[in-house]
């Protein structure tokens, strides 16, 4: 393609996205299709002959936007935030038009400063002190495997790194709560630890992890012969957004001298605003963190923010050097292949830029007040209503909420959560997400999308009753 027909084509993407983005309250918000539906719209082999891009714009229409939920709606209320504004896709674009790739300074030097900058202006802007050094990697799944890998290497003085799992003495164990992120059990089992290794940690009445209970799983592991490594905190746990006590663990931790990693996902976002950061107190203890700036913050996905205390410790363990990738100037500059597992980047930092720069901190921070007070208003309505409860704190812009009409049984008011939960999916007019708490389905009402206003939740909360309301 050459580049007037790529100005051409660009200008109709850009304006097939921006008519999307004006209609995309008026669509259904989870996706009306059936399984194999979008596979099948397509031919079965590959076309052996090129056509114009003029010819996709119509399928797209057809065969894309029935097969997507739309988590860009101001009707999005289910799983987090994953906002996509368009000034970040814009800057996601523009990575991608360009097409460097940062396998060392050398080869994109503005890809890793800006990245750099990016990284130290966001630590400034959630009130983290000078010692964190941070990089953007793809997802907190990602973070949380490179922390635990890390951890791991220094418990053991590196030996595992040059022996592997057959030159450690000790069983080593980690340590979350009951509430933390599937991805800490995958990446315990992919950095060697295992699952038998992984102790959940009790909770609390408000969902977090309870210090004592910790400090006797790890006093009972040193006692059985197993070598505590490492606890896995979290800031804004997935189900009920609640925060473990993190100066109390933090405590702990040192005690024992155990690798700490706090898990501020979603939740991280909320401390640009310093009313919010009691949530965390204590961070400072800790090891390494992690921070979605595509959730609730607004970066175009992905963009996963890894902060650490010891950048050194994080760049032995995943350091490479190959000869093809030396320069001259390797001992003046950050190479941030050593920074986590993938050997080459995208110029990720672009789309953090651009939603900084067309905000500003203050602008941000009036998104987030927004929503917070959205979820207080709502939390109130569900709380004056009778037969509705709040089954845990509402910290964030998280409810978990469910409706309880007399007289049904556990297995009675489960088949009635999901009955009304579903028929309001099914309607298009929003989207919400069950899950389990305490052993029994509740839904999940997250509150962040860009566009939602208070008039979208209220209309959420008319829909969610008149829902309840007809499947009792």
């Amino acid at each position: 393609m050459e580049p007037e027909e790529f100005r051409r084509l660009g200008h109709a993407m850009i304006d097939w996205l921006a008519d999307y983005r004006a209609r995309i309250d008026t669509l259904p918000v989870m996706a009306q299709t059936t399984p194999g539906a979008i596979r099948a719209s397509f031919p079965a082999a590959p076309p052996q002959d090129g056509a114009s891009l003029d010819t996709i714009f119509p399928l797209i229409d057809e065969r894309i936007v029935p097969g997507l939920s739309l988590w860009q709606s101001p009707r999005f209320f289910g799983y987090f935030p994953a906002n996509a504004p368009l000034e970040s896709v814009l800057g996601d674009f523009l990575s991608t038009g360009l097409g460097v790739l940062g396998l060392s300074w050398q080869s994109s030097p503005a890809l890793t400063e800006v990245e750099e900058v990016m990284t130290d202006w966001l630590r400034q802007m959630v009130g983290l002190s000078q010692a964190w050094s941070g990089v953007i990697q793809d997802t907190a799944s990602t973070s949380t495997l490179v922390a635990l890998i890390c951890a791991r290497e220094r418990a053991t003085n590196e030996v595992f790194a040059r022996g592997g799992l057959q030159s450690v003495e000790r069983p080593l164990v980690i340590y979350a709560s009951s509430q933390s992120h599937s991805s800490v059990e995958k990446a315990a089992i992919l950095a060697g630890f295992g699952h038998e290794h992984l102790r959940y940690i009790a909770i609390d009445e408000r969902y977090a992890m309870r210090p004592e209970a910790l400090a006797a799983a790890i006093a009972e592991d040193l006692a059985q012969g197993r070598q505590p490594c490492a606890i896995v905190a979290t800031v804004g746990t997935t189900t009920t957004t609640a925060l473990d006590p993190i100066a109390a663990i933090g405590e702990i931790a040192h005690q024992y001298g155990l690798w700490f990693h706090v898990d501020c996902a979603m939740a991280g976002a909320a401390m640009i605003l310093p009313e919010c950061r009691w949530m965390w107190e204590g961070i400072e203890s800790a090891d390494s963190l992690v921070i979605n700036a595509h959730k609730w913050l607004g970066a175009a996905f992905d963009c996963s923010l890894y902060y650490v205390r010891d950048p050194d410790q994080l760049v032995r363990v995943m350091s490479t050097n190959p000869s093809y990738l030396r320069t001259a100037v390797d001992e003046q500059v950050k190479n941030l292949r050593d920074w986590g597992i993938p050997l080459g980047r995208r110029f990720r930092a672009l789309k953090l830029w651009f939603l900084l720069h067309a905000n500003g901190v203050k602008g941000l921070q009036a998104r987030l007040r927004r929503d917070m007070a959205n979820a207080s208003w709502l939390e109130e309505q569900v709380r004056q209503t009778p037969e509705w409860q709040v089954l845990a704190p509402v910290t964030l812009q998280t409810l978990c909420i469910r409706h309880e009409p007399p007289g049904l049984s556990r297995e009675e008011l489960d088949a009635h959560t999901l009955a009304w939960c579903d028929q309001v999916n099914r309607s298009g007019v929003a989207y919400l997400g069950p899950a389990t708490l305490d052993g029994q389905w509740m839904v999940r009402v997250s509150i962040g999308a860009i566009a939602t206003e208070r008039t979208h939740v209220a209309e959420l909360w008319a829909a969610i009753q008149a829902a309840a309301d007809a499947a009792s």
